[in-house]
């Protein structure tokens, strides 16, 4: 079996895995990066819905065995870039009270750290990559540096669901998104032609091919495409990561040994990595000492709310992530049954067709009907989603399956329902919904299914090694250089987008490890 040697191996070049490789690249550590999908480009992207359905289509498989279903392959992604390479850049900060639930509320599970200690890491991050926004006007948003750029712009769409809002007693701002509304550190600004679902070719919208994996690269941190990583190897006590084992492009299993290992691959697959490491120092898997890798998934129970108006919403103008947000429901209350918060997306700019397009709005319709539909639609459909938070229980989790990968390895299965207090904001959500619409001028106003947005959870942080997987910045509490990144960090889903937090999350972990000395020493 070949093996070879660096200082640091990261596994996984989405969101988290290009933020370590950039840190640590730049501070010049020997940094190499094993991904298992394609390696992709900013000029590859293809404003297509076929395309953007390609972006998303992860393998391996994973097994979804009840009712309530994860949407595994809208929430992942492979290649450079991962998940994030076909996000929608809606950026909101998490609000103070969603890192103590537990210990403030009596529900769900707490963060080892408070918003102040991530406020920092926010702004920072907010300067590297470009956010848009107008902070006064988030009257909610927690304290921070105020954004880099100004915000989007409304178009027809945005200034029609603004009203129904106000009309309903609720105030919105321009949606927070890391996507240029001017020319920022080498980039140029968006050109609002609504096709983020499906890659931004120009580098207007911050995924990591436009920010930090750019940055991975000229300080020589080397990619390597089409790796699957089967397990993380330790020394014979099992305390620390030698290396990892994977199968390369052309087949052939290999060793990379390492001196600390990054696992910063989608959290599912983060998952069954480390379940998949099990041997006689860890058989139950890897870093699982507390019984609780693969527990407490969860994800945002969601609702895209339609109206069909008599006027010309411009509705292929914009973002795909929105134009207005409104987090006036934020407030976690303790109200029986639906305890947690949500916020209100709205304006997306809107395709004819496939997964969140304008014909799938109305998948009862047919022929002749779907026709008229269309025909109205096409300039006359609002639309505006509402994203709730879900309460952490441990018997949501990822486990392996008993079928196995091209490669002999246990696929994932995921057993996952929303939570009571999820699924009653989520109708408390619904109701609301159409209440705006109606009140923005909606001739006709309906909903569509329970969406589930955002994967999180599987590997949590926390104080308690008993009850976590990791420590506050993401380091494993039974593996001492073994880091992780991710969604699968958060121990509670709060209610906001998930993406910005996980930068924040690996800025501050990857800024921690580049200066332990004794982890990592300057080649």
């Amino acid at each position: 079996m070949a093996r070879d040697h660096a200082q640091v191996v990261i596994v996984g070049a989405g969101a988290a895995g290009s933020v370590f490789a950039a840190v640590l690249a730049e501070a010049g550590r020997d940094v190499r990066v094993l991904e298992t999908g394609p390696v992709r480009r900013l000029e590859d992207f293809y404003s297509s819905q076929l395309w953007a359905r390609r972006l998303k289509w992860a393998v391996p498989h994973v097994a979804e065995t009840t009712r309530d279903p994860v949407w595994f392959n809208l929430n992942a992604g492979r290649g450079y870039g991962g998940a994030a390479a076909h996000h929608f850049a809606v950026w909101p900060r998490m609000h103070a009270d969603d890192f103590k639930l537990r210990s403030t509320f009596g529900k769900g599970l707490d963060w080892p750290l408070d918003y102040a200690d991530l406020q920092p890491w926010y702004d920072r991050v907010q300067d590297d990559v470009g956010i848009a926004g107008d902070a006064a006007a988030e009257v909610w948003r927690p304290p921070g540096a105020p954004y880099p750029l100004p915000p989007v712009p409304r178009f027809a769409q945005g200034e029609v669901l603004a009203k129904g809002f106000t009309a309903s007693g609720l105030r919105v701002a321009p949606i927070p998104v890391a996507v240029l509304t001017r020319p920022y550190k080498g980039r140029p600004p968006c050109i609002w032609d609504g096709w983020c679902e499906a890659g931004c070719p120009t580098g207007a919208l911050a995924n990591p091919l436009a920010t930090y994996l750019p940055r991975a690269t000229a300080a020589g941190a080397r990619l390597q495409p089409g790796c699957h990583v089967t397990r993380v190897l330790t020394d014979a006590g099992g305390r620390r990561a030698t290396g990892v084992e994977y199968v390369d492009d052309k087949g052939s299993r290999r060793e990379l040994g390492a001196d600390v290992v990054v696992l910063a691959a989608f959290g599912v697959e983060n998952v069954r990595i480390l379940l998949n490491s099990a041997g006689e120092r860890h058989p139950a898997g890897l870093a699982n000492s507390s019984g609780t890798v693969g527990r407490y998934l969860t994800c945002h129970p969601s609702v895209f709310t339609f109206g069909l108006f008599d006027a010309d919403l411009q509705n292929y103008m914009g973002l795909s992530g929105g134009q207005i947000i409104s987090h006036e429901h934020w407030a976690k209350t303790g109200r029986e049954g639906a305890f947690g918060s949500r916020q209100y997306e709205a304006a997306m700019a809107l395709k004819p067709n496939d997964l969140l397009g304008i014909a799938m709005s109305r998948a009862d319709l047919f022929h002749r009907d779907l026709e008229r539909f269309m025909q109205r639609a096409a300039r006359g459909l609002g639309q505006m989603v509402a994203v709730c938070e879900d309460m952490p229980l441990a018997e949501n989790r990822i486990e392996l399956d008993e079928r196995r990968d091209a490669h002999g390895l246990r696929l994932a299965r995921i057993h996952y329902r929303t939570s009571p207090d999820g699924l009653g904001l989520w109708r408390e959500a619904v109701t609301e919904g159409e209440r705006i619409m109606k009140a923005a001028g909606a001739t006709e106003v309906w909903h569509g299914p329970k969406v589930a947005q955002h994967l999180m959870g599987g590997t949590i942080m926390g104080k308690d090694p008993a009850a976590s997987v990791t420590d506050g910045y993401g380091r494993a509490h039974d593996v001492e250089n073994l880091f992780i990144g991710g969604g699968g960090l958060f121990p509670t889903s709060s209610a906001v987008n998930s993406t910005y937090t996980i930068h924040a999350l690996a800025l501050r972990a990857a800024s921690r490890l580049r200066d332990d000395q004794a982890a990592l020493r300057t080649r």
